[in-house]
């Protein structure tokens, strides 16, 4: 029977325990990816279902725009350029109809994928897109990130281990025994039986050769999973610090459109109507006014997809 020098087998389990809980970790990064994958891919569904409804919308200001200018036209007081361009600016609209259908089919089919559902299973209905208040400061979140993150917390897992090698790689400049025994029987008649017991102990004679190479190379394992822990760490912060500004941002960006662009854009739509029909605006002013609301519309569903 072999028996390891004190501590040998206990740091063996430890290992091996540090190696189990970075593989969980490594799964649960994979699950938290899906997830991501499928929040991603809904919202951006959501995102395409609400253009799809603004592109209506704007279609049917860009009708009334085409009724004012045959209206024009029938009176004598318009040119037919002012028609054809009308029709020409609504075919245009439908085509970014028919782009969207397109983009919805592809991201249905992306987002069953992820599920694991049937591509010919019924479409994926989305709820109305709502805008939303964040409600953690950065400090808050990156504290969340460092305990919460997968990653991080295998990488971390990995240091522990290696940390853990390294005082394993201490324990083999020690030597380890074993133990043997042995019982014979012989004739009774002549000679009795006996039992033997032996202990014996294997020396690390050869230092210099391998115990020491060992020991630096778990010092060298440590020190480079400490500094990828570290720059996974900074990653981990800047990317957050990216999305935590840009979320920041969209919110105020959101409030410029809701409260000054848009009703700004479709107040001047409607004043340009009135002007156009009444003779006091030319058509190519009132067509620059569509084009604006139907950007700005773009625009901000763009900002909080």
């Amino acid at each position: 029977q072999d028996l390891p020098y004190p501590g040998k087998l206990r740091l063996k389990g430890e290992i091996t325990e540090k190696e189990a809980d970075a593989t969980q970790q490594k799964y649960e990064s994979i699950r938290r990816a899906v997830l991501a994958a499928v929040k991603g891919t809904y919202f951006h569904l959501g995102y395409l279902a609400k253009q799809q409804k603004i592109l209506g919308e704007d279609e049917l200001l860009l009708r009334q725009v085409e009724q004012a200018a045959e209206s024009r036209y029938r009176n004598g007081m318009g040119n037919q350029q002012d028609v054809l361009q009308a029709q020409l600016e609504r075919t245009k609209l439908l085509r970014e109809v028919n782009m969207n259908q397109l983009e919805q089919g592809k991201t249905q089919a992306e987002l069953k994928h992820l599920l694991n559902r049937s591509q010919t299973s019924t479409d994926i209905a989305t709820a109305e897109l709502s805008e939303s208040t964040l409600a953690y400061d950065f400090d808050q979140l990156l504290a969340g990130a460092r305990a919460n993150n997968p990653d991080l917390a295998g990488m971390q897992k990995m240091v522990e281990r290696q940390g853990l090698q390294i005082d394993l790689a201490k324990k083999d400049f020690y030597p380890d025994f074993n133990v043997q025994g042995m019982w014979q029987r012989t004739d009774p008649s002549q000679f009795r039986a006996y039992y033997q017991f032996s202990v014996g102990m294997r020396i690390p004679i050869y230092r210099s050769r391998r115990q020491r190479p060992e020991l630096a190379q778990a010092e060298s394992d440590r020190d480079r999973a400490k500094s990828d822990y570290e720059t996974q760490t900074q990653q981990t912060a800047f990317q957050l610090r990216q999305e935590f500004v840009s979320a920041e941002k969209s919110a105020e960006l959101l409030k410029i459109y809701r409260e000054g662009l848009l009703p700004q854009a479709r107040a001047e739509l409607q004043a340009g109507m009135a002007a156009y029909q009444s003779n006091r605006q030319d058509f190519q002013a009132l067509l620059a006014s569509f084009l604006d609301v139907l950007k700005l519309d773009e625009e901000h569903w763009q900002t909080a997809g």
